[in-house]
């Protein structure tokens, strides 16, 4: 456990209009596009008023951030984002499918290709609540290329919503998470994580908060840190001036280290923050299975890292502030800070605390009974 005191805030700077900046085209920014203040506030910006949230997945609207004309609806893999998981994930379903060799009869040897039991940067078979093979698709839409598959294949696993491909599709709820402009999705396998670049626009936001922090609940995601130095955050919540939890990394006696940190003050003060750590682990271009818990009787948070139990301490009750689900990002004393760099994949909510049993039973894929998220996207 940590000292309890916050970090260093890194805030993103804010590009100046007309000089570009985070992927913005130079010359005089449109009125109220993307990036700069919209006259009536928005996420990000200081709010003059009640905003509308163009987040839920069943707007039935039109979309939001609006497409641009010609962009794709998945972009292609920058190599600078790290390797190519993809390429990764074949190379072990070779691996697995090579050791599933057995002799049938008379010696025949034949392959067995299991379906399901998929592997997430090559963290291994067992994977936690894997889905069976299907082809991908960034939306619910089949390719236009493609016939309809009948009943008897199955249905193709889609990141986004249907016809909106900045809004992930959330497997258990309704609320979708809108992607910011840096915060892109990936092919990974069959499957889709997002990538982030680091920058203030690496985030992405719900439409409503998604965990009570008055009951018990655990957080868990599949993460790709490729950042040497300085905070970066997996998840939050909280848009205020302060977050209610935080799930990430963080400089620890000058090393980074994974951090679960809730706060029980409204203000956001050192004094009123409490954190679990998980240090001397390889930190950086490490696949990495992230949980962290808060047993609300027990009055409880603890830190699980691949599955194992990295710290746990005594916490008052965690503050219910204001705000949604954040990915790629925190607030602290009004500021936006921990901008994600790498990849996110597997992200589950649920409405309890698990044991020590469960979080290791759910990195091995050995949940019996499986609890059911509440909520959950960019699933394997």
């Amino acid at each position: 456990m940590s000292d309890g005191t916050n970090p260093p805030s890194h805030p993103q700077p804010e590009p100046a209009p007309g000089s570009g900046g985070y992927g913005f085209p130079s010359g005089p920014p449109a009125q109220d596009g993307y990036g700069y203040p919209p006259a009536s506030g928005g996420y990000g910006y200081p709010q003059s008023g009640q905003q509308p949230n163009p987040y839920q997945q069943d707007t039935g609207g039109g979309q939001w951030p609006p497409a641009q004309p010609g962009s794709p609806s998945v972009a292609l893999r920058d190599p600078s984002d790290g390797p190519d998981w993809a390429a990764m994930a074949d190379r072990s379903a070779a691996e697995r499918r090579r050791k599933r060799l057995w002799m049938l009869g008379g010696g025949v040897t034949v392959l067995a290709l299991l379906a399901g039991g998929g592997t997430f940067f090559l963290l291994g078979s067992g994977d936690d609540g894997a889905e069976g093979d299907a082809r991908p698709t960034a939306s619910g839409s089949p390719s236009p290329s493609e016939p309809t598959p009948d009943k008897s294949t199955p249905a193709a696993y889609t990141a986004t919503v249907a016809g909106d491909d900045t809004l992930l599709r959330n497997s258990y709820g309704k609320v979708g998470i809108r992607l910011g402009p840096d915060l892109r999705i990936d092919p990974l396998g069959k499957r889709f994580q997002v990538i982030g670049k680091g920058n203030g626009n690496s985030w992405g936001q719900s439409a409503e908060p998604v965990v009570d922090v008055t009951k018990s609940f655990t957080l868990t995601a599949r993460a790709y840190n490729s950042a040497a130095k300085g905070s970066r955050i997996v998840m939050s919540q909280g848009d205020g001036e302060s977050f209610s939890f935080e799930l990430g990394v963080n400089e620890v006696k000058g090393k980074q280290a994974w951090i679960f940190r809730v706060q029980t003050g409204d203000k956001g003060a050192a004094a009123t923050t409490r954190t679990v750590t998980a240090e001397g682990l390889d930190m950086v271009k490490t696949p990495t299975l992230l949980m962290a818990t808060y047993d609300a009787e027990k009055k409880a948070i603890a830190l699980y890292v691949n599955g194992k139990k990295a710290d746990e301490t005594q916490v008052p009750p965690i503050w219910e502030g204001p705000g949604p689900l954040q990915l790629g990002r925190s607030k602290h004393h009004n500021i936006w800070t921990g901008p994600w760099q790498g990849a996110l994949h597997n992200i589950k909510i649920y409405n309890m605390a698990f044991t020590a049993e469960q979080a290791a039973g759910y990195k091995a894929g050995k949940l019996d009974p499986a609890p059911k998220p509440t909520h959950g996207w960019l699933l394997t």
